[in-house]
């Protein structure tokens, strides 16, 4: 308990309240969401077959799957109309790029959490020789760089898994539905909400972690020579004699210039004679 004490005691909480520290703590949180909304998806479709001997029918079949959609592991059986049944897989892996996005962002989660202590129990580590910054601002720039290629790959992967759990595309893979005699139809396709806004928190992670590249940028010192002001105009030095407003020796008031000398005009001469 002591030494928890000594670690409140000597955090530096005042970063959660700055630009850096607080952007941590987002991309923290939407870490969380990105990974929970798409790592704890379960979906469900239904559809029924009506076979021409209704007694062969079955109009309610349910076809669950789940994360990581490796949705050629998933079958149903489905009624053949002639009194047995036949198993019908889905089709398509997208596996790869659902758990390449989930592990970015469990990652994402545990970096965040580990450069939050850090910034608030370790300050001084963290600024020590200027390795902190330096190390930080590269991996945020690689985890920038891994949630624009996750999102991008799991993007294109949920277009998929909806188009290979449309109940349209399955049922074009039961045989017993390409015979005329028999009719089939869709009955509830699968809530895919969920599955949508992870994309949604995937690019948001983006913007956040590009984002705070400035931020960390400016930890590095990296920005100080293109931050400082620019230097004034120098001051103009008078010259010699003009500060008591007198011109230098053997200077007219022009300057340095050549000295030109003005004949004076001969004054009349007078003269007095006394008797």
């Amino acid at each position: 308990m002591d030494v928890v004490n000594q670690l409140v005691a000597g955090g530096q909480f005042q970063v959660v309240k700055e630009p850096l520290g607080f952007v941590k703590i987002l991309q923290w949180v939407f870490a969380i969401f990105a990974f929970a909304t798409c790592g704890s998806y379960s979906g469900e479709l239904q559809l029924s077959v009506d076979c021409a001997n209704k007694t062969h029918s079955l109009l309610n079949i349910e076809v669950e799957f789940e994360y990581p959609f490796r949705l050629h592991q998933v079958y149903f059986d489905a009624p053949d109309c002639r009194g047995g049944t036949s198993k019908v897989f889905l089709l398509g892996d997208y596996s790869s790029s659902a758990e390449f996005f989930v592990t970015v962002a469990v990652f994402a989660f545990l970096y965040s959490m580990g450069a939050l202590a850090t910034y608030i129990f370790l300050q001084n580590k963290y600024r020590e020789n200027n390795k902190g910054p330096v190390l930080d601002f590269l991996a945020t720039a690689v985890f920038a760089f891994m949630w624009l290629v996750s999102s991008s790959a799991w993007a294109k992967g949920l277009s998929d898994v909806k188009m290979a759990t449309d109940p349209e595309t399955v049922i074009k893979g039961i045989p017993s539905c390409q015979q005329k005699e028999n009719t089939c139809k869709e009955i509830r396709d699968p809530v895919t909400s969920g599955l949508n806004t992870s994309v949604v928190f995937g690019f948001l992670n983006l913007v956040l972690w590009f984002g705070n590249l400035w931020f960390v940028f400016k930890e590095t010192g990296w920005a100080a020579p293109f931050l400082r002001a620019p230097p004034g105009a120098p001051e103009k030095q008078p010259a010699p004699g003009d500060a008591y407003g007198e011109a230098g020796y053997g200077q007219g008031p022009g300057g340095y210039g050549p000295q030109v000398s003005i004949p004076q005009a001969r004054r009349p001469l007078t003269v007095y004679i006394y008797i």
